[in-house]
């Protein structure tokens, strides 16, 4: 019997692709969004200020989301497993880049080049390991998206650590050297199944495609739907650490406390991919907007109880929100276009990326406080929930 008879949508080789993809996911966002842990360090090791400092991760938001989501709707006519592979090859080749790079621009370079990698990684796999199933596609998702939500829970303290016990530049090395070693693995093993339809578009036509999507008012809503859906949380996580802190919380204790954020998520991962199957992804995924921005709103509050409570339904918004949005594009567009579709999408999400680091930072220095961040950012979700109701209703 031939490898190709063996594989069936479901079976064993499925559920291995999901676990290696799982484990790839744990280093997509959870190091594009540490940027708050970064902060500080870096600052101190290169001599530069917070807020330049700022733009060099919005940079890397800005590749990770709109390079490699360019690279998406391309990579849909070229093999997975090669465009896997070439990230992990570059992941590893910019673990060492710190020892060298010294200035502003080196550092941009740096991050540019690991948010491609990070997030094309991200958009490969959501869009991939999801084809290689039929009845059980929301658990899956789920799945794939609980290594994302743990590597928000773990990614952060781990870089706190790692900053603090070995340096800015030697921590980087080795949390990059796991990155691209995780990635390789993924490559090998994470490519689309054989009895899925692959686009064979041309670029012109891909062009062509992208452009029709873009007159329709249905994509307009939508694009800034699901962009603000991130943009919430990118300017969360700008501010987030130094918010509990400043609730009377040690450093470490407010980075585990953000890191939590993506720790509950993993219970709304899980859960939302059974909730699509059953409720539908469009119900489950306006529903975790809503927990969102109630859990912002709590952060108003000064008590650490309060902010436990908010800690939780954030989490439980968060992991929605980024489960839940590739089964909601998945069912309005052609599933054909897998890649393109997730590539065009992150997109939307980038746009925000590149000001929503630089905006929270900048509204916390100047002001002098944290009001306005929290209502800025309350406000990103509520706009983020009205586009996509009116997007996926035609109202």
């Amino acid at each position: 019997m031939t490898s190709a008879h063996r594989e069936t949508p479901d079976g064993r080789r499925s559920w291995i692709v999901a676990l290696v993809g799982s484990i790839a996911m744990v280093f997509t966002f959870g190091t594009p969004f540490s940027y708050g842990v970064f902060q500080r360090p870096f600052s101190e090791a290169f001599g530069i200020p917070q807020v330049t400092l700022s733009t060099v991760f919005a940079v890397m938001l800005f590749t990770f989301f709109i390079g490699s989501g360019a690279v998406g709707v391309f990579a849909a006519r070229l093999p997975a497993r090669a465009v896997i592979l070439a990230c992990a090859g570059a992941t590893g080749v910019i673990a060492p880049a710190l020892y060298i790079a010294e200035s502003r621009l080196g550092l941009t370079v740096v991050f540019a080049v690991l948010g491609l990698a990070l997030g094309t990684v991200f958009v490969l796999l959501a869009s991939i390991v999801p084809r290689w199933f039929e009845e059980r596609r929301g658990a899956a998702t789920g799945l794939i998206f609980v290594g994302n939500g743990l590597g928000l829970f773990v990614l952060p303290p781990l870089w706190q650590r790692v900053l603090s016990q070995f340096g800015v530049r030697r921590g980087f090395l080795v949390v990059m050297a796991v990155t691209a070693v995780a990635f390789a693995l993924a490559g090998v093993t994470c490519r689309r199944p054989r009895w899925a339809d692959q686009s064979a578009a041309a670029p012109g036509d891909l062009l062509e495609w992208v452009g029709g999507l873009v007159g329709t008012r249905t994509f307009q809503l939508l694009f800034i739907g699901i962009g603000l859906a991130f943009a919430w949380y990118q300017l969360l996580a700008a501010f987030a650490i130094d918010l509990f802190a400043s609730r009377g919380l040690t450093e470490a204790s407010a980075s585990t406390a953000f890191g939590l954020i993506g720790g509950v998520s993993i219970i709304s991962r899980v859960g939302s991919g059974y909730a699509t199957d059953v409720v539908g992804s469009r119900r489950a995924f306006l529903a975790s907007l809503c927990c969102s921005a109630v859990g912002i709103v709590l952060l108003f509050a000064p008590q650490v109880s309060v902010l436990a409570v908010a800690v939780f339904l954030i989490g439980i918004g968060l992991g929605g929100c980024a489960t839940l949005y590739v089964p909601l594009l998945m069912g309005i567009y052609d599933p054909e276009m897998d890649t393109a579709i997730v590539g065009v999408f992150n997109i939307a999400i980038g746009t925000s990326a590149l000001v929503m680091p630089l905006l929270g930072t900048a509204s916390i220095t100047y002001t002098g406080g944290y009001t306005v961040a929290i209502l800025l950012t309350f406000v990103v979700t509520v706009v983020s929930l009205w586009a996509t109701i009116a997007g996926t209703t035609g109202r």
